[in-house]
């Protein structure tokens, strides 16, 4: 039951293209989700949390006004609502990869649009309305910006001169022959929350934990824990090759000559350190997942 030592927190989660990933950071930061595939209300096995998942775009409102404690939502939707809540903490995770990604103003490669000011008086598509005018309005560029309900790639140059479009890597800009002519705004997953939450106590430690336990899930994406035996005397050389291994832990073993080491390191390193190992006569070389890493 909800109390005022364990109130009910009401957490705002991302339906759409965020769904699936933002299941998968929960359940990897130990709070698993249970959601059947027509239900917009998930199931945890925490009873001091609740939720619904609603658009991104929409869950900044709704934390702003109270009906949620807290919410996952693009730092876009955070700016584009303009909406008055405290930025808990940066989540940089997507539906494809750990990288923020970019609202960027597009035309078709042969658009004689070449800058900002190119755009006086033209016509932009875009999901991003507002935030796309208060750029505009900052260059001193006045045009005709419309909301885009989707599939905006393929309104220029028919239907608009040039849209504003987010991407991660630009591929699907070049796949649909455009060109990007400038930059509105980076951004990435954020945990957000109530002002009237935060200063609750009690649910200000709840929001702190998760938020905690999130960004130790996504720091653990990156890496991989590493143990092997060494010989005693290979040590000095290995440190000094391979910085990665800076600061291991280090244990005795019952032979004198070797010790056991065990570290943490960036999982696109092991391909090139368990070979280099293995010249200085490691053994019992073992590589293993990460569940969470807490700096």
């Amino acid at each position: 039951m909800s109390n005022a030592q364990n109130p009910y927190l009401m957490i705002g989660l991302p339906k759409g293209s965020l769904e699936e990933s933002t299941l998968a950071l929960f359940a990897k930061a130990g709070y698993p989700i249970v959601k059947s595939s027509r239900s917009y209300k998930p199931s945890f096995d925490d009873s001091a949390l609740d939720g619904r998942f609603v658009r991104a775009q929409e869950i900044a409102r709704y934390v702003e006004h109270g009906f949620f404690d807290c919410g996952l939502t693009g730092y876009d939707w955070v700016v584009e609502n303009n909406v008055d809540v405290v930025e808990v903490c940066d989540l940089v995770y997507s539906r494809a990869s750990n990288v923020q990604s970019r609202w960027v103003i597009c035309v078709p490669e042969a658009s004689s649009v070449k800058t900002v000011a190119d755009l006086q008086g033209k016509r932009i598509a875009t999901e991003l309305v507002e935030t796309t005018r208060r750029f505009l309005a900052k260059h001193g560029v006045t045009a005709q910006v419309e909301f885009s309900w989707g599939a905006t790639e393929v309104k220029v140059p028919d239907l608009a001169d040039a849209i504003v479009d987010l991407t991660e890597t630009g591929s699907s800009i070049k796949a649909n022959k455009l060109r990007i002519v400038d930059t509105i705004l980076s951004t990435n997953t954020k945990l957000i929350a109530n002002k009237a939450s935060w200063s609750n106590v009690h649910k200000r430690a709840k929001i702190e934990a998760i938020a905690m336990l999130l960004q130790a899930a996504l720091n653990a994406s990156a890496l991989v824990g590493l143990k092997f035996n060494l010989p005693q005397k290979s040590l000095p050389e290995v440190s000094a090759q391979l910085p990665a291994l800076r600061n291991p832990t280090i244990s005795s073993l019952s032979n004198p000559d070797w010790i056991a080491v065990e570290t943490i390191i960036d999982h696109k390193l092991v391909r090139e350190i368990i070979p280099t190992l293995k010249t200085y006569k490691a053994e019992g070389i073992v590589e293993y997942p990460l569940n969470k890493v807490v700096y």
